[in-house]
């Protein structure tokens, strides 16, 4: 008796044993990376489409699908260019206040997010590490004055020229503020991995409305984002 040739399995979707098609997780996802919108909110604007949609349930979708839109669309995104500006700023998770480190380049760009309990010299290096893994070396490095950074900088980036004179950084401090207006309706956080989840995703759809990503690239710029999820839906 001739066997049949053993075919390898078919990989299974990550929304696999969802209720909801992906297309409805993903609006959900979407519409509350790019608007200043609580679950709630998110919510009650999928009942007056029919869908009735706890906002625990959006909370859990948005933890768990923000990552891996992200690492699906990584091969679409461009390189960071050559020039970076770096600062942390602040948001509150269950009441107390931590760091967020961020860096854009000279076209806008988010490069980076990291979420720390602490502004010293190990997130300062963590958050660069993580930073260069996205493959362009920048030439030139915009600081605040902390002390960490020419220490950092000395070890991960030596050719680099580093510039920490005062008000050098208000590309990055203004961009602070469009994060800040995000998060503003969220009334705090209640852990650091979800800081670090939320604004990684607000990062992913600023990057996107950009123009950092090959995504959605023949639709109106209006539209960008939109179309932009809509094709990784299909590769999730």
């Amino acid at each position: 008796m001739r066997r049949r040739p053993v075919r390898p399995p078919v990989p299974a979707s990550e929304f696999t044993g969802f209720r909801f098609p992906p297309e409805v997780i993903v609006l959900a996802v979407r519409w509350y990376l790019r608007y200043a919108l609580s679950y709630r909110d998110v919510e009650e604007l999928l009942t007056e489409r029919g869908l009735v949609v706890d906002h625990v349930t959006v909370y859990r979708w948005v933890q768990r699908f923000t990552p891996l839109l992200i690492d699906v669309a990584r091969p679409c995104r461009h390189i960071p260019g050559d020039r970076w500006f770096v600062d942390e700023t602040y948001v509150k998770v269950t009441g107390e206040w931590i760091y967020l480190y961020r860096a854009v380049d000279q076209c806008g760009q988010v490069i980076d997010v990291f979420a720390s309990d602490h502004r010293d010299l190990a997130a300062a290096r963590r958050f660069f590490t993580q930073a260069l893994s996205h493959g362009h070396r920048p030439v030139e490095v915009t600081t605040d004055q902390a002390a960490a950074y020419p220490r950092v900088l000395d070890e991960l980036l030596p050719a680099a020229h580093h510039v920490d004179a005062r008000r050098a950084n208000n590309r990055i401090e203004s961009d602070h503020s469009q994060l800040k207006a995000r998060l503003r309706p969220m009334r705090g956080l209640k852990r650091l991995r979800f800081a670090q989840t939320v604004s990684l995703g607000h990062a992913f759809v600023q990057n996107i409305r950009r123009g950092h990503y090959e995504l959605g690239v023949d639709t109106d710029p209006r539209l960008r984002v939109s179309a932009a999820f809509t094709e990784l839906t299909l590769a999730v």
